[in-house]
């Protein structure tokens, strides 16, 4: 069976929750003998870097121009428009804005599904036209798409009321068991101690709520920690310039910039508390991981955020910065006990396992394509 997919900038190593899904879903589906082609962009990876095949997956490193709004169009234009002529079994396209060219694979006769990771148009990063392109995407996917994989069930709710429809396939994000790293290099090149730093990972823009933490942690007197933020903007905004200009003004934060592999372990095996204060997310790995790592949590009280069994105290109301700096405290000296740890490893095993993941997409496959 062939499968192609569009809608991500490629793996590994590229920052972004829906890569790193696709990552870990794909090169587990490779394993079925399933031939996956990737759909990757050219300026995400320098010319020595690009792998024409990698665990089982095959890519195709197109032009795209980093350009916000124009980089998903184009890409997944041309991809999409390659799907005509190469005939696949199966086109997945990776969230509403790539699907806005389903109607045209779909009259060629190509079967296809998307995954829903996001709402995207609830983003606070968007302007209104390009909104309008991400609600012609979404609405393209509801009518033609033959199957909707959505990863959260506050995303199937929001698409069942919009859409009076309820044949969408909840399949969750995943996670693995991670290999928990001492303190080494990574530590060392940012100054940072062992358990001596609040942590988060995520893309610097307004739905993260990065400038809540930063001025929560802003208002703390004499923290005995420090607070490291990994991750960039894909592209610069004057959101992303403003927030790393407060940072720098503030004692104690760290910006490591995009960080993947083993440095991005070594800083969720040394954290002390995970904080992700954001305002809008689908089902985030960010917060799956951490989990994963043992590390206690700190939240926004946030739809997808509820949906992982944590408990009440470890989540605060979004956008209030002021509950958030007094969690921040209360959670900092709290740490986690070993019953809780012990329940969302159970938790994770049972509901957030890839490979469970990887054969529920691969039924979904089947039901698609009769041999």
């Amino acid at each position: 069976m062939k499968i192609y997919v569009i809608g991500i900038r490629g793996f590994p190593n590229v920052q972004g929750g829906a890569e790193k899904r696709c990552e870990k879903l794909f090169t587990r589906l490779a394993k079925f003998g399933l031939d996956i082609k990737v759909f990757a962009r050219k300026s995400y990876f320098p010319k020595n870097s690009r792998l024409k095949e990698w665990n089982g997956i095959k890519f195709l490193y197109l032009f795209s121009p980093r350009i916000k709004g124009f980089e998903t169009f184009i890409h997944s234009f041309v991809s999409s428009l390659i799907c005509l002529f190469e005939k696949p079994d199966v086109l997945h396209y990776q969230n509403m804005g790539p699907a806005l060219f389903l109607p045209m694979t779909k009259f060629f006769g190509i079967k296809t599904i998307v995954t829903f990771d996001s709402i995207n148009y609830l983003h606070q990063k968007w302007g209104w036209f390009a909104k309008f392109i991400l609600k012609l995407g979404e609405y393209f996917s509801v009518k033609f798409a033959d199957k909707i994989i959505v990863v959260s069930k506050y995303i199937e709710n929001y698409l069942e009321k919009k859409y009076k429809k309820n044949d969408f396939i909840l399949i969750p994000n995943g996670v693995e068991p991670q290999e928990i790293l001492p303190p080494g290099e990574t530590l060392k090149k940012f100054n940072l101690e062992p358990k001596k730093y609040i942590f988060n990972v995520s893309r610097l823009v307004p739905e993260k709520g990065l400038h809540d933490l930063i001025l929560a942690y802003r208002d703390i007197k004499n923290p005995q920690f420090k607070l490291v933020i990994v991750g960039d903007a894909d592209h610069e905004t004057s959101y992303s310039k403003n927030l790393k200009k407060l940072a720098q003004t503030i004692p104690g934060i760290v910006l490591t910039g995009v960080l993947t592999g083993r440095p991005l372990q070594e800083l969720y095996s040394n954290a002390r508390l995970f904080v992700l204060p954001s305002y809008y997310e689908g089902l985030p790995l960010a917060l799956l991981e951490a989990l994963s790592y043992g590390l206690p949590v700190l939240v926004s009280d946030i739809p997808a955020h509820r949906e992982i069994p944590l408990p009440n105290y470890r989540y605060f109301h979004v956008g209030d910065y002021e509950e958030l700096k007094q969690k921040i405290l209360e959670l900092y000296n709290k740490g986690i006990s070993d019953k809780e740890k012990e329940f969302i490893f159970e938790y994770l095993k049972e509901n957030h396992n890839w490979d469970k993941i990887a054969e529920r997409v691969l039924e979904v496959y089947k039901n698609l394509v009769r041999f």
